[in-house]
């Protein structure tokens, strides 16, 4: 790693088409502009974000495949879209273990830092605008601490610069790979309401790396390494507590809760299990446990007893993976900086459906906010609760939000809540990123 780069390490997670698919990472500098903000595409999910159906149904989803044969041998809600957190980080290296087998970076290639990439929320390395961080590093920072600066200054430098270009590419590899329900748009993970997948789906992406890439599986073994003097742990406690464990993922934040995709290897043998919307960590670990043990012990190729849930759908076995042929981009637009530009009206803003956020109030701590965030979700139904940083005249401050809002549902909260004397504003798309720090986690 070269030049400016410090590392400050923050820890605040509780654990811690065919064609596009690839495009050729170039010099960030000389590529098109920088995207700081989701533009959402025409996908919607079936329900609004924390309603109770769709992503956050009740209840698990959970599935398990040999990574062989494909064969799906057991599966409860496998098909129930859900919001896959950093499991989403498994779709960016997929994009970047191709980049790497076609020869277009390398793991040292040095990979520069955004002020979007620099910005975004814990956990994260602490990486400032205009550093730089190898190919090999981010990787690293990926599979182990799950580092959401380091995944999106990957993600931007696959996709020429931009993540939403990046979050483009990610959402065609999936349904190039046959996850037909999957859309992407970032590339940490980190929550935006649109950015679903499912468990079956997850399986199929994490068999493509198991297949596909058996060169780069030693990145999801790693239980530490030294970064700049630094020692970086994993959070993926599989690791450790079950034998064979030979990585892959874990994912947390508030509305996708505990999600956690893990391969094993016995005898020869590998499975691959995907366990979703689990309320803890030791039920997490517990059910993958339980589902591994179940699958080695049944015979190659056959269902074990488990009991299906209603939502269960064991149809057909994984597909195998596919290959794409690199993509060659096109000119990339002059004057791209990855710095931020003097002019804020420079940035492309998006024009979104469900980008609007409520600002219900501001406190001087941190679990006021939020609490105050969830019981306006409670008492609307609807909305992203969140809690955002602000800093005004050396003074911190805690924002309470509802964020993934149409408009006319933010200005119905709005009204709601001044009709009852609460204090509310209405936060455009546009305005989002006005010297505000979010702070909702993810792993």
């Amino acid at each position: 790693m070269r030049g400016k780069f410090a590392c400050k390490l923050k820890f605040f997670s509780p654990a811690l088409a065919a064609l596009a698919l690839a495009l050729a990472p170039w010099a960030a500098a000389a590529h098109g502009k920088h995207h700081h903000a989701v533009i959402p595409r025409p996908f919607q999910p079936a329900a609004p974000p924390d309603s109770g159906f769709g992503p956050t149904a009740p209840g698990i989803s959970s599935i398990l495949i040999d990574a062989q044969s494909g064969n799906v041998l057991s599966a409860i809600g496998a098909d129930i879209p859900r919001y896959p957190a950093s499991l989403a980080k498994l779709m960016t290296l997929d994009l970047a273990f191709q980049a790497l087998r076609d020869g277009r970076m390398t793991l040292d290639t040095e990979i520069p830092v955004s002020y979007h990439a620099a910005s975004v929320e814990p956990v994260k390395l602490g990486l400032q605008p205009g550093d730089s961080i190898t190919v090999r590093q981010a990787i690293l920072a990926m599979t182990t601490m799950s580092a959401n600066d380091a995944a999106t200054a990957l993600g931007e430098y696959l996709g020429g610069g931009s993540e939403y270009r990046c979050g483009e590419m990610m959402t065609l590899r999936a349904h190039v790979l046959g996850m037909a329900q999957s859309q992407f748009y970032n590339a940490s993970g980190l929550p935006n309401p649109n950015q679903i997948s499912t468990a079956r789906d997850l399986a199929i992406l994490a068999r493509d790396i198991v297949v596909t890439f058996p060169q780069d599986q030693p990145f999801f073994e790693v239980q530490q390494f030294n970064l700049n003097g630094h020692i970086i742990y994993t959070n993926n406690q599989m690791l450790k507590i079950y034998p064979g464990t030979t990585g892959m993922k874990t994912g947390y934040t508030i509305l996708a809760r505990h999600n956690l995709i893990t391969s094993a290897e016995r005898n020869g043998r590998v499975l691959i299990g995907v366990v979703l919307h689990e309320p803890s960590w030791g039920q997490t670990y517990g059910q993958m446990t339980a589902l591994l043990n179940n699958g080695f012990g049944a015979a190659p190729g056959m269902a074990p007893p488990v009991p299906p849930a209603p939502q269960t759908q064991i149809a057909g076995n994984i597909p195998p993976p596919v290959f794409a042929p690199p993509f060659v981009p096109p000119t990339p637009s002059p004057g791209f900086s990855l710095l931020p530009h003097a002019d804020a009206a420079t940035i492309r803003q998006p024009d979104a459906a469900r980008n609007w956020t409520a600002d219900v109030g501001s406190f001087r701590q941190k679990v006021s906010a939020r609490t105050r965030a969830i019981a306006v979700r409670d008492m609307r139904g609807i909305g992203i609760p969140r809690v955002a940083k602000i800093v005004s005249h050396g003074k911190v401050l805690w924002a309470a939000q509802l964020a993934g809002l149409t408009e006319p549902a933010a200005h119905a909260t709005c009204s709601a809540l001044a009709a009852r004397g609460d204090a509310c504003t209405v936060i455009a798309p546009s305005e989002h990123f006005a010297s505000r720090d979010h702070a909702d986690t993810d792993s």
